[in-house]
């Protein structure tokens, strides 16, 4: 049976690769079957602090395989893809979408479920939806515009237009431009310092942000003083360190 998604850990960070390069990352229904796995594992480990997700080859993804749509694909139910996407947006940890050259529909959806988006500088994004007489049912409607606002969603789906690295930073839309060749190592820094944090700080931040999505302030204040810890169960030794270096 062919790899379709490569899995790693090693210090902390564990990284997803997509790995059907032959098809520029082409999304179909194995890849995701082997991704739900590979997120379920994640969610039961206590010795992965980050996560990385990224393409093998010549791109991140160039969206879902048109081929999949035209045979109607094989898939548990009709709802399938968006619940493995919504599994990965629930991790504990943080995660980065780590996107290289092409990141189209369905592999933008893939990537708005992370936590973060980082792209080189030759990177092109957009929702081509449209362009296919497709709707979106990958999450699309609800996370592009809590990114970039709805206006700004509105023109990406209605233009079907390719988004430049550049107008992406400054929209929102990603959170960090690399210059090309140095995307992965950057990402993978970024990553080591995150872990290096309290994993148990970022699960309560996560959580907490996520639940009061949409809330008037003074509800999400009143959230977060209910249900925010202060300290974390591992404070006192982080503390400890940091006073005996003193």
């Amino acid at each position: 049976m062919s790899e379709n998604l490569k899995v790693g850990i090693e210090s902390g960070i564990a990284t997803l690769t997509l790995n059907r390069p032959e098809s520029m990352n082409a999304l179909n229904h194995a890849l995701f079957r082997e991704l739900e796995i590979a997120i379920a594992d994640l969610g039961k480990r206590d010795d992965v602090a980050c996560v990385i997700l990224c393409g093998e080859g010549k791109a991140f993804s160039s969206g879902h395989d048109l081929r999949d749509i035209e045979s109607g694909g094989e898939t548990e139910h009709s709802q399938y893809e968006a619940t493995v996407l919504e599994a990965l947006a629930s991790l504990s940890v943080p995660t980065i979408a780590q996107v290289h050259k092409y990141c189209f529909t369905g592999a933008l959806e893939l990537a708005l479920a992370c936590d973060l988006i980082f792209v080189d500088e030759a990177t092109v994004l957009a929702d081509t939806h449209s362009q296919w007489g497709l709707s979106p049912v990958w999450g699309m409607t609800q996370r592009l515009p809590r990114r970039v606002g709805a206006a700004r969603a509105k023109d990406m789906m209605f233009s079907a237009r390719r988004v430049g690295a550049e107008e992406a930073l400054r929209i929102g839309l990603v959170d960090r431009v690399f210059a090309t060749g140095e995307l992965a190592s950057q990402t993978r820094d970024y990553a080591l310092a995150v872990a290096k944090n309290s994993r148990h700080s970022h699960q309560v931040c996560k959580s907490i942000i996520e639940a009061t999505d949409g809330l008037r302030l003074h509800e999400g204040l009143d959230y977060e003083y209910t249900n925010s810890p202060g300290a974390c169960s591992d404070m006192q030794a982080r503390v400890a360190v940091f006073t005996s270096k003193s």
